[in-house]
């Protein structure tokens, strides 16, 4: 049975990395002692050793331990072998190109689908979806294919933002980017506002969090979804 947690952010204003969700993960993660971490997005020219360690310091606070799949030989088995996951944010462009690369998007769709814990936040949310293809970030790679891990029926817009009325910027809102995809393109798409996060089990998606997020469908105007809404209703 599928168990995600598809967050929109890791990091709130205000908070250290993971700390608004953290009672939360405590729950999650409940039955696992260790949690493979994919540090694949990172794109900074920062080695994955280090972004580890920022997940490493905050999953002690739960007295889970996590190990960086880049530490493994093979890592095909890590996630096989995995008893919870998480991917981290960064770059969507490089993590996508990075699984492709690996060979591990199958191991991931079929680990999860037989009820491993997932955690996404940012770019490991979007993969998630059914493609990548409504990401924010610059594409400084080229992967192989916008193709995802189709866990859930949608596509991901993380870090979702509302246009503000007091800004003098004249370029494309938010919303205006997800409707000119929706000119090519029929898969729905999810705003996720900072500080949530959908609790999605087998085929129920269940929004939480402190906000609403926004769905754009295309064709249709698009539907303010209060928090807790059962968002899996919206695609029978």
């Amino acid at each position: 049975m599928k168990n995600l947690i598809v967050a929109s952010t890791s990091t709130v204003h205000g908070s250290s990395y993971l700390e608004y969700i953290l009672p939360t993960l405590t729950d999650f993660f409940k039955e696992a002692s260790t949690i493979l971490f994919i540090p694949y997005a990172r794109a900074s020219g920062k080695p994955y050793d280090e972004y580890t360690a920022i997940a490493r310091k905050a999953f002690a606070k739960i007295d889970k331990k996590v190990i960086g799949i880049h530490e493994f030989d093979n890592p095909k088995e890590a996630v096989q072998q995995a008893e919870a996951i998480f991917t981290g944010g960064g770059n969507t462009f490089e993590l996508v190109n990075q699984l492709y690369q690996n060979d591990i998007i199958p191991d991931l769709i079929a680990t999860i689908e037989n009820g491993t814990p997932y955690l996404g936040t940012s770019a490991g949310s979007n993969i998630c979806g059914v493609t990548m293809m409504n990401t924010n970030d610059m594409p400084i790679v080229y992967p192989p294919s916008f193709k995802t891990l189709g866990l859930i029926p949608f596509n991901i817009n993380a870090h979702y933002l509302d246009p503000n009325p007091d800004s003098t910027h004249m370029g494309e809102t938010r919303e205006m980017r997800i409707k000119e995809f929706h000119v090519f393109n029929e898969t729905p798409v999810l705003g996720l506002r900072e500080g949530s996060w959908l609790e999605v089990k087998e085929d129920s998606i269940m929004l939480r969090g402190n906000h609403s997020a926004r769905l754009f469908q295309q064709n249709k105007e698009a539907i303010e979804l209060e928090k807790e809404t059962k968002i899996h209703q919206y695609f029978k």
